[in-house]
């Protein structure tokens, strides 16, 4: 009945506090650290443990990996990102040229429309000089 009220609409005759229970569930339950947090803060669950440092292997416990072989590994790399790319179609490709010619071709016209009325405008208040 509590949960089809909203706040501040309630009649009076049903109050909750901080000792109500929900739903027959008291607060207390609700809480649990499997649990994400009932009122306020952040619902969050606890954190596993991080793997102890003995387990890991550390750079000096590696061989270290020649110039070359990093190398080598970089362009596997890229090879590999190119392959998830999604690649436009012919068609595809050249409508979005044309449409960005046309767009860099109209803000130049701007630009120079702009230029060319503040240079007239420039040279009308100061005067043309001989």
């Amino acid at each position: 009945m509590a949960e089809s009220k909203r706040r501040g609409e309630d009649d009076g005759d049903e109050r909750l506090n901080d000792d109500a229970t929900v739903d027959g569930v008291a607060d207390d339950d609700a809480t649990d650290a499997d649990e994400p947090v009932a009122r306020g803060g952040t619902a969050t669950r606890e954190r596993a443990q991080a793997e102890p440092a003995e387990g890991r292997k550390t750079r000096k416990d590696s061989e270290r990996i020649g110039l070359f072989a990093r190398i080598a590994r970089f362009f596997r790399e890229v090879v590999a990102e190119l392959r998830k790319v999604i690649w436009p179609t012919r068609k595809e490709l050249l409508t979005y040229t044309a449409v960005v010619v046309t767009f860099v071709a109209v803000m130049l016209a701007i630009v120079a429309g702009l230029d060319y009325g503040f240079a007239k405008a420039v040279l009308w208040v100061f005067g043309e000089s001989s």
